[in-house]
């Protein structure tokens, strides 16, 4: 089996969606999984102001919303959480967001003390971390923070990774791709726009430029400047489609380079 093919089978990408199928697939999973453990009683996805997120939040919300109509307990809820690191240049989106989702409840940790902390807690131990890896530091506190928040709750975390990231290995080990539950990693970019267009979200933010805005000294920096290929190339990749033989291989030294960070390797 080509490796292209086999990628495709192992992430489940489909060649093409019926949006509004997808959605009630999604939610209706997701209300087994609750109702299978009811000792689960709270969802909790952070909210970063981009794609992914603000589509796993709105399924997350509307699910709960749901399952609080159908089985007329209160208890469900969904919590957003909002975990900038000092002041998010993009803030005004997120309030959109948040305003497109309409969570039962919003909390907002700011991440920088414990961050900067953790840095100079390294420094004094004689350890310089880079600004990349300070990056990562941020998304590890991010899911640190999830999980108090989902211990207190009686809740399980919801992931944002998409097939995409998922594919080139572009999230963090043990941060963002630390989960329980993931909506959309059979998702590729352009079908998480479509399932954000059916959900009637606005356009200008299922239309934003990706970017993981983790390094202070790249703020904003596009996900495809860092990953050297465009999101659309590697969602055509991912439906099964033909594209240069140059971007295959892109696409495909960045899978085989990341598979460490999906999968834990057991030697004993």
């Amino acid at each position: 089996m080509k490796l292209q093919k086999k990628i495709i089978k192992l992430l489940g990408v489909k060649p093409k969606i019926i949006p509004k199928i997808e959605i009630s697939n999604r939610i209706f999973k997701l209300k087994q999984y609750l109702l299978k453990n009811t000792h689960i009683t709270s969802l909790i996805v952070a909210i970063s102001g981009g794609q992914d997120s603000t589509l796993t939040g709105k399924l997350c919300q509307i699910t709960i919303n749901q399952i609080r109509k159908e089985q007329k307990k209160q208890s469900y809820k969904f919590i957003a959480l909002r975990l900038p690191y000092g002041i998010q240049k993009d803030e005004k989106d997120c309030k959109k967001v948040i305003d497109f989702i309409k969570p039962d409840k919003v909390f907002t940790i700011n991440i920088k003390n414990a961050v900067v902390s953790s840095e100079k807690s390294l420094k004094k131990a004689g350890i310089k971390i880079s600004d990349y890896i300070k990056g990562n530091e941020k998304a590890r506190e991010r899911m640190k923070v999830q999980y108090s928040i989902s211990a207190i709750e009686n809740g399980i975390v919801i992931g944002t990774g998409n097939a995409a990231e998922i594919i080139t290995g572009f999230f963090t080990k043990h941060g963002d791709h630390g989960i329980d539950i993931n909506l959309i990693s059979k998702l590729n970019k352009r079908q998480i726009q479509l399932l954000l267009k059916k959900l009637n979200c606005p356009k200008f933010l299922y239309m934003k430029t990706p970017t993981a805005d983790l390094e202070d000294n790249k703020p904003q920096q596009p996900d495809e400047f860092a990953l050297g290929i465009k999101y659309n190339i590697i969602d055509s990749y991912l439906e099964g489609r033909k594209i240069k033989i140059s971007d295959k291989k892109i696409i495909e030294k960045l899978y085989l380079n990341s598979e460490h960070k999906r999968n834990i390797i057991n030697l004993g």
